[in-house]
């Protein structure tokens, strides 16, 4: 029987289970959605799908390098708690997606969810994950990637903790200064290198709460531009990382330090675990039912 798109996305809707496990149910079922369904209850897949509308805002950040120190990945994967955040069976798998991401050139995470987890699995990335979901007892996700290649650069990474992830493509330099140019941005969360990459509207947006404060303060008129003009540069100071104070040596900036080294940083990328996501507060007392229910 045909495994037609209607199909699949029938399967996806009643079990929540993703497209491609959903195809595969079909082709092993010939069609039989009630089989395939069947299917996918025993092994667990369907446990799994139950706990995929659960939020999973904790998990970790993994950091990898190529051994030619070139290329870089820097992954979010996501659970439920803390507790299983440290949960070696979920590193493992954290681990082993992080490397995938790096050794593949997929573009988004649907794509890589499609891949072997490691060399030689006959398991992709989401078959593990649904594997774990029903082991474990909670919602994981693969949430999102990056990667950086550098060809004359240096890249350099810092991680704290298992939460915050940073990697940084430094032109000039060293190791040391990349590494303290990874802490720093871990550290003071800067938006963007620096202030060319700003978008003007949201500079504009800026320009046009300060005046309304100023205007509100009773600020004469006259030097309500100047006003603005400084809380405008100290707005970009806060939120490009070389403008802001370096956290080994606030009285200097990191445009500053790296000035001084002759280096320059091109890109940074910067992971922290479920930033964006709301996280449902849960009695926790439930919360130990409710796992206890599966």
């Amino acid at each position: 029987m045909a495994i037609t798109a209607a199909l699949v996305k029938e399967l996806r809707e009643r079990t929540g289970a993703g497209m491609m496990e959903c195809k595969k149910a079909l082709v092993e079922s010939d069609g039989d959605i009630e089989a395939a369904i069947e299917a996918m209850r025993k092994s667990g897949q369907a446990k799994a799908a139950k706990k995929a509308g659960r939020t999973a805002a904790d998990g970790l950040v993994v950091v990898k390098i190529s051994d030619d120190g070139k290329r870089a990945a820097i992954t979010e994967v996501n659970c439920e708690t803390d507790f299983v955040a440290k949960d070696e069976n979920f590193s493992g798998f954290a681990e082993a997606v992080a490397e995938r991401v790096l050794a593949s050139d997929v573009g988004s995470v649907e794509e890589l969810n499609a891949l072997p987890l490691r060399d030689g699995d006959s398991r992709t990335v989401e078959e593990a994950r649904t594997e774990l979901v029903a082991k474990i007892g909670e919602n994981m996700s693969v949430r999102r990637f990056e990667r950086i290649a550098t060809e004359t650069g240096i890249l350099a990474s810092y991680r704290h903790g298992v939460r915050i992830g940073v990697v940084v493509e430094l032109e000039g330099g060293d190791a040391e200064l990349g590494k303290d140019v990874a802490m720093h941005i871990a550290a003071s969360k800067p938006a963007y290198v620096s202030e060319d990459q700003v978008d003007p509207e949201v500079v504009e947006k800026e320009k046009e709460i300060f005046r309304a404060q100023a205007l509100e303060s009773g600020k004469p008129e006259n030097i309500v531009d100047k006003i603005i003009a400084g809380r405008v540069r100290k707005f970009l100071s806060e939120i490009t990382l070389v403008g802001q104070p370096f956290v080994k040596d606030p009285d200097v900036t990191v445009g500053k330090l790296l000035a001084d080294k002759g280096a320059e940083v091109k890109r940074f990328a910067r992971f922290e675990v479920g930033e964006g996501i709301e996280k449902k507060s849960e009695n926790f007392a439930d919360e130990v039912m409710a796992q206890v229910r599966g």
